[in-house]
């Protein structure tokens, strides 16, 4: 498993970029492989991966292809092929990771739709930052398998 950890709402992210930093390596424990940190408008996401899928191009947070939605994912997609599937054939995909669809589903669903389709033990935050304010969605699977916890 990984580790996520996000603050929303920060009036000068980037002075609290190294205290973000340091809150996530407290959960490196749950993902060794790489710690990634992404400083926003008004949000920091920093992520500590454990490699299963796309081991060699999945660090987190990924960005989408117009870098206006960054995401962060704890788990794994298990329909993310058969979802890759029903996305428009110009889709593009920067890494090798199932979490990326997810990115795509956002621009084609609602979140309550796009979090519906998805078929693993998961917990995510998907930071917008085309609208403004940005928005903040952070969702995990319906049996909860994977922890969040929201403070």
């Amino acid at each position: 498993m990984c580790g996520i950890f996000g603050i929303h709402g920060v009036q000068q992210p980037q002075v609290s970029r190294s205290r973000a930093i340091a809150l996530s390596k407290r959960l490196r424990h749950r993902g060794p492989d790489w710690s990634g940190c992404y400083v926003g408008r008004d949000c920091i996401l920093a992520h500590e991966r454990l490699a299963i899928v796309g081991v060699d191009t999945g660090a987190q947070p990924l960005t989408s292809e117009d870098e206006k939605q960054i995401l962060s994912v704890n788990g794994e997609i298990y329909n993310y092929l058969a979802l890759k599937k029903t996305l428009p054939a110009d889709a593009k995909f920067k890494t090798h990771s199932d979490c990326e669809v997810i990115l795509h589903l956002y621009k084609k669903h609602d979140p309550s739709t796009m979090c519906g389709l998805l078929d693993g033990m998961f917990s995510f935050i998907l930071l917008d930052e085309s609208v403004e304010p940005s928005r903040l969605i952070v969702a995990r699977d319906p049996i909860g398998i994977t922890t969040l916890y929201q403070g």
